[in-house]
């Protein structure tokens, strides 16, 4: 049974960083691709980045430079590096990882930033 795992989230001080993981389980193989999104309140979830099994990354507008898509695939471990958060950034974040023709999602970690 796949799982995914996210950690990391918490509250933190607008301009603070935080560094989301994403942990799977239950598959036989290298993950490669990963996608990260969020959900504000109220919103649709949408998202934040996503890299390919190639490396190749993809990130939102509203990212501008801040953050950072990293896999450790040997480990199926996924992150994602958030700095100079904003108080529009808080959300609770989801990763996804593709395998085949399913998609898989964690049960998502909060993210919160408030002075």
């Amino acid at each position: 049974q796949v799982q995914l795992v996210e950690s990391g989230g918490g509250l933190v001080q607008p301009g603070g960083s935080l560094r989301l993981s994403c942990a799977v389980s239950g598959v036989m193989f290298s993950v490669d691709a990963m996608g990260w999104y969020r959900q504000a309140p109220g919103k649709q979830r949408e998202l934040v980045a996503a890299i390919s099994s190639g490396g190749s990354t993809v990130y939102a507008d509203f990212v501008e430079g801040r953050f950072a898509i990293s896999r450790d695939s040997a480990n199926n471990t996924g992150y994602l590096q958030m700095n100079s958060l904003k108080p529009e950034d808080t959300a609770v974040y989801y990763c996804n990882v593709p395998l085949g023709v399913k998609s898989y999602w964690g049960q998502g970690t909060q993210v919160a930033v408030s002075s």
